[in-house]
């Protein structure tokens, strides 16, 4: 008689275990459940951008004349150490860039804004400026130096994607 209730313990455990798993696959298969990644709010940066326009020491730029594909994600003025603008785009090809412009010394402004990029022999003239190409492992960038300010057009776009918003710039 031992020998019997053993091998109804074991018998029963596999079936519990079965009709656990059972239950499982039907449950997965009834619940919706979508792996798709949600869709990227569009940000509207106007009043950013007018904010950042009065109180930043240096002309502010913005892109004016890009199609709707592209497509404003993030934006944000930080005027209290080195009045630093930020604003990200999702480009028509599903990749990153981002406009960065500050007072903070161009070296580390770079490096941060570029996430380490490193500078290149590159020069690229996008309207009547040239833009110093840097490259790196997460983020490419265009980096333009002026008087009291650096702007670095940056992400993981390629340098068509990213020389298309350096052109459409405007600081006014």
């Amino acid at each position: 008689m031992a020998g019997t209730k053993g091998k109804q313990s074991v018998r029963d455990m596999i079936l519990s275990l079965a009709l656990i798993g059972l239950m499982a696959g039907i449950i997965y298969i009834f619940i919706p459940h979508d792996d798709s990644e949600p869709p990227l709010k569009r940000v509207d940066y106007q009043v950013e951008l007018l904010t950042a326009r009065r109180a930043a020491s240096y002309p502010v730029a913005a892109p004016e004349g890009l199609p709707k594909t592209w497509k404003a994600t993030s934006v944000r003025y930080d005027g209290s150490e080195f009045d630093t603008w930020h604003l990200g785009f999702h480009a028509p090809d599903g990749q990153y860039v981002a406009i960065e412009q500050s007072t903070q010394k161009s070296a580390v402004f770079i490096d941060t804004a570029s996430q380490g990029a490193e500078e290149t022999k590159v020069t690229q003239r996008i309207g009547d400026q040239t833009w110093q190409r840097y490259t790196g492992g997460r983020y490419d960038a265009l980096v333009l130096k002026s008087k009291g300010s650096t702007t670095v057009v940056t992400g993981t776009a390629s340098f068509g994607q990213l020389a298309k918003m350096a052109g459409a710039l405007k600081t006014s």
